[in-house]
């Protein structure tokens, strides 16, 4: 006997009163009332020619009969629920994109654009991860990054983004700023550094201050926490041009006399050679790369 779509809400309900070996609880469960299972389960029975329920006053007992068509429908509609949670997990993976990039980049440069991605893309959803340690790209991992460096990493394909540059900058509210006229007064600030592989005595030297001595004391492992001590006024640091700029519109930085130092490295979108990027993923890496030909 083929099964018949119009079986399907009689099974159903069977299936939801045999787990709960109750009406009313299966009732509540599909969103029916108890007389309306009652009448489903009565309808199967009838088109069976079997009870699959002993009905007594205390609630109700599987037959045989109904404890075997229990059993082959729990399966049969776990399985259909199984493929029908892969298949809804699937679409939303397909208009997933996971990036992994810097906390100070994300924080500073990439949140204030992302509307404009979110107005053009609006089916895509996006999963940002700002941890130190560096993404692992396997079948699990991101399907895009940006980094800081020189532009070369074994197995990923990189596309340049923007150059990098750093300066000096302060509170407005620092105590003796107003007195700065030329970088060798920097020095007499106290110095937040972070973590970077080129800090205050690369830009001192580009700055053609030499011989002084030069205390860091303050260091942070992110440049947003460096950038935010500065701009609580704990003393000056070395910005990064791409990072700097919400700090400067605010006014809570200023730009302090001195030279603006090319950095060494800069930020580039990477992904796995070998894997071909996701129609959504290709969409945010244009979208990257269109922002920066702005």
């Amino acid at each position: 006997m083929a099964l018949r779509a119009d079986w399907l809400p009689a099974l159903a309900a069977f299936e939801a009163a045999a787990r709960h070996q109750n009406f009313a609880h299966a009732a509540e469960e599909l969103h029916l009332t108890a007389s309306a299972v009652s009448h489903h389960v009565r309808k199967l029975e009838s088109r069976l020619g079997v009870s699959l329920f002993q009905r007594h006053a205390r609630g109700v007992a599987l037959t045989p009969q109904g404890r075997q068509l229990a059993d082959a429908a729990g399966t049969a509609l776990a399985d259909v629920d199984g493929v029908l949670r892969s298949l809804r997990l699937a679409r939303e993976e397909r208009d997933r994109v996971r990036i992994t990039t810097l906390h100070s980049l994300a924080y500073t440069w990439l949140l204030p654009r992302l509307p404009e991605f979110a107005r053009a893309h609006p089916h895509i959803q996006l999963s940002v991860d700002t941890e130190i340690a560096l993404a692992r790209f396997d079948d699990s991992g991101p399907d895009l990054g940006i980094r800081h460096g020189a532009g070369h990493w074994p197995g990923l394909t990189s596309h340049f983004l923007m150059a990098d540059a750093l300066f000096p900058v302060t509170s407005p509210r620092t105590p003796g700023v107003e007195a700065i006229v030329e970088p060798a007064q920097i020095a007499e600030l106290p110095l937040i550094a972070d973590h970077a592989r080129q800090g205050w005595h690369d830009w001192f030297r580009a700055a053609g201050v030499h011989g002084r001595k030069l205390e860091e004391r303050y260091t942070f492992s992110d440049t947003t926490d460096a950038l935010m001590a500065a701009a609580h006024g704990l003393g000056a640091a070395l910005a990064r041009e791409q990072i700097v700029v919400p700090y400067l519109r605010s006014g809570q930085l200023m730009r302090l006399p001195g030279p603006k130092m090319t950095a060494r490295w800069s930020y580039y979108a990477i992904y796995p050679a070998h894997r071909r990027l996701r129609p959504a993923a290709r969409a945010f890496l244009d979208w990257l790369l269109a922002v920066e030909k702005e």
